[in-house]
């Protein structure tokens, strides 16, 4: 059901669409979750590092289409919030041509260069050939993800964010089914956890195109509609590329500082796998509370209701808050025992350890992840598209370079300490940007 957030209390509206969609996020990312799980507790450390290898190079393909459908949704949001009707077909239209072409092109990509990225990313030889399997089985089927990630798109700029939690719980459950079916019974290894992550995706991606069709978000789509309108198209490409690169980056970021990850041997690579799953769910409790400040910004600023957009940003730095904090006292109470859900204690105990540390260093910093996603999203929603951009290149930028230079003196734990001090970077752009008030006069339409 479509919400119109140009009216209302924004904390009551703000935490109704966060809500759904922090779940949903969180479900979506239990697909990394339970191959982790499954493939560490039930096949081994050397499989669990051989996935976890893989992680970043999926979260690439994953950002890249997310940023786009991000781009692409602050467009949808601000037609939605100026009452637009037609413009507000035509930019959803343009948004289901471009994941279209993606669809045809990123899987066939990802699957022909899967040994060449692993290669450079330099995996060690007595896992790359089980890396190679799981990344081009995932890649091959990466559709129904990028179906996913754009129909998503489309209902949450709309205020719809119920629908993508459905869809991430149904297709959650059958990626925990297939998975246990695929390695326990079937004993696939690492290829079923892949194939059960495929399989789950597309049934994620069919439960939204459905709403997207016949569901009560009041669009009416027609095949008359369909007729390609290149105005539109270039509306969202220019809304979309830029989240997409930014996105992207990060992600790219992410392989990189794997890369220095791997030369310290296999305890530091499945402590870093483990971790990283861990954050990736944990961060969308964050993330999710952005994002809805991003889709209210997005529709009130096609209302110009300025004020009601700066009210939204107070209440959503309360509710950041307060969640982070919350956030840093369970996770650091537990961490061992978290940690131990992914690596078997009796045979990782030096993987448990390091990953110990790196939590408590990532747990801290997300008080300041909580800031710097709100002003972010804030700006995002608004359509300043290029300073959102920056913020992503200031963040990955700082994380890839503090990494190098504070690998030498700290040793691994300089890796650790790099991913809050490139959200300080990001987060001082972004507040300074938005007290510019440059943002107000960004419009993408």
């Amino acid at each position: 059901m479509a919400t119109d957030m140009t009216k209302g209390k924004p904390m009551k509206l703000l935490i109704g669409f966060a809500l759904p969609l922090m779940i949903g996020n969180i479900f979506q990312q239990f697909y990394n979750l339970v191959d982790t799980v499954i493939v560490g507790r039930f096949i081994g450390p050397d499989a669990l590092a051989a996935v976890g290898t893989t992680g970043n190079i999926i979260a690439v393909t994953n950002s890249l289409m997310m940023g786009l459908s991000v781009g692409a949704g602050i467009v949808v949001a601000q037609y939605f919030g100026m009452h637009n009707q037609e413009k507000l077909k035509q930019s959803i239209v343009a948004l289901i041509e471009l994941v279209s072409v993606l669809t045809a092109i990123i899987p066939l990509l990802g699957f022909l260069l899967a040994p060449t990225i692993l290669h450079l990313m330099q995996v060690p030889d007595n896992i790359i050939g089980t890396s190679t399997l799981f990344l081009r089985i995932c890649m091959a089927g990466m559709f129904g993800m990028i179906v996913y990630n754009g129909a998503a798109s489309i209902l949450r700029s709309v205020g719809d964010s119920k629908t993508p939690l459905l869809a991430m719980v149904v297709s959650s459950l059958a990626n925990i089914a297939l998975n246990l079916l695929f390695v326990l019974h079937f004993h696939m290894g690492v290829a079923g956890a892949a194939y059960g992550t495929v399989i789950a995706q597309v049934v994620a991606a069919a439960i939204c195109i459905r709403q997207l069709y016949i569901g009560r978000i009041k669009i009416g789509l027609t095949q008359l509609d369909f007729t390609p309108q290149w105005h539109m198209i270039m509306i969202v490409v220019k809304a979309g590329v830029p989240f997409a690169v930014q996105s992207s980056l990060i992600s790219l970021g992410g392989m990189s500082v794997q890369g220095l990850v791997n030369t310290f041997g296999m305890e530091t690579m499945s402590a870093y796998a483990a971790v990283q799953r861990i954050d990736s769910v944990t961060i969308q409790i964050i993330v999710a509370i952005g994002s809805a400040l991003s889709v209210f910004t997005g529709q009130n600023i096609g209302s110009q209701n300025f004020e009601r957009i700066r009210e939204a940003l107070h209440k959503t730095l309360m509710i950041m808050m307060t969640c982070c904090v919350s956030l840093v006292v369970v996770v650091l109470c537990f961490k061992k025992q978290i940690l131990s859900i992914f690596l078997n204690p009796a045979i990782a105990a030096d993987a448990i350890r390091i990953g110990s540390n790196y939590m408590t260093i990532i747990v801290i910093a997300y008080i300041i992840a909580g800031v710097m996603n709100s002003y972010l999203n804030l700006i995002r929603g608004a359509g300043d598209v290029n300073a959102s951009l920056l913020a992503g290149v200031a963040e990955i930028t700082g994380r890839i370079v503090f990494a190098y230079l504070l690998v030498i003196p700290f040793g691994v734990t300089g890796i650790w300490i790099a991913t809050p001090l490139s959200w300080g970077c990001g987060c001082l752009y972004s507040i300074y940007r938005y007290y510019s008030g440059k943002w107000k006069k960004q419009w993408i339409i």
